[in-house]
């Protein structure tokens, strides 16, 4: 794994941090280690050596690559490689998870876009990325399906690059898209925001009602970005 995150130890109130850190312990893979850190104003970078070392050594090898990030860590490393013209093919089964979110850390790019580089530089295919939703005040988050069916059956079509990527909480969880001027759920293919009720969220409030937006689908939702003047959230931003 390659963590485009700072550690825990230097992002110590990070959940997101803390979520990774806790999926390389249960992995126990060799090699695998955060390449990200966290500057003198306190924002999150990348060590654009480090990432490159563990590029190459992928590279090099016939083990896939997991790389876990924010969507602005895959955009200074992608940007870095394009200032370098540097392009890897990364082992076939290397995949990328990447957990939305620019907080005017980095320039903003749709998903569409911001995929379609991660395989122009990387390698890695579109079916082969990983979208994450989440947030610190939720212990669950919502995923969505691109990999699942080549996972479940090895054998069966993958997902078009095209379609529209559709997010899912796991069974204990429950999302709904309102309306903001009225609180009720929006019909099928209309925005609304996003409201999600977390039964793990055990010993802390059931509910969330966020300022992000999203789109009403049969089954599951899209993300549509952030309300009009929403102020910028999440845990890669730090109070300095």
């Amino acid at each position: 794994m390659a963590i485009l995150t700072p550690p825990p130890a230097q992002a110590p109130h990070s959940s997101l941090a803390h979520m990774f850190e806790t999926i390389r312990r249960a992995a126990g893979w060799d090699g695998s280690a955060f390449v990200g850190e966290v500057a003198r104003d306190g924002a999150w970078a990348l060590d654009a050596e480090a990432a490159l070392e563990r590029l190459r050594a992928a590279s090099g090898s016939r083990q896939p690559l997991l790389m876990l990030g924010t969507a602005f860590s895959f955009v200074h490393l992608l940007d870095y490689l394009a200032d370098q013209d540097l392009r890897f093919e990364l082992p076939p089964g290397s995949c990328a998870l990447e957990t939305g979110g620019y907080k005017g850390r980095s320039r903003s790019l749709p998903k569409a876009a911001l995929h379609a580089l991660i395989s122009q530089r990387l390698g890695i295919p579109p079916g082969q990325i990983v979208c994450e939703y989440g947030m610190s005040e939720l212990s669950s988050q919502a995923y969505d399906s691109a990999i699942a069916p080549a996972r479940l059956t090895p054998h069966a079509p993958r997902p078009s690059p095209l379609a529209p990527r559709l997010f899912h909480f796991p069974p204990w969880a429950r999302v709904q898209i309102v309306s903001p001027e009225t609180g009720a759920e929006v019909a099928e293919g209309e925005t609304g925001l996003i409201r999600v009720f977390d039964l793990a969220n055990v010993y802390s409030v059931m509910a969330i009602q966020t300022e992000d937006l999203g789109i009403r689908r049969s089954q599951g939702f899209a993300l549509a970005g952030r309300a009009v003047l929403a102020e910028p959230r999440g845990c890669s931003l730090l109070a300095v």
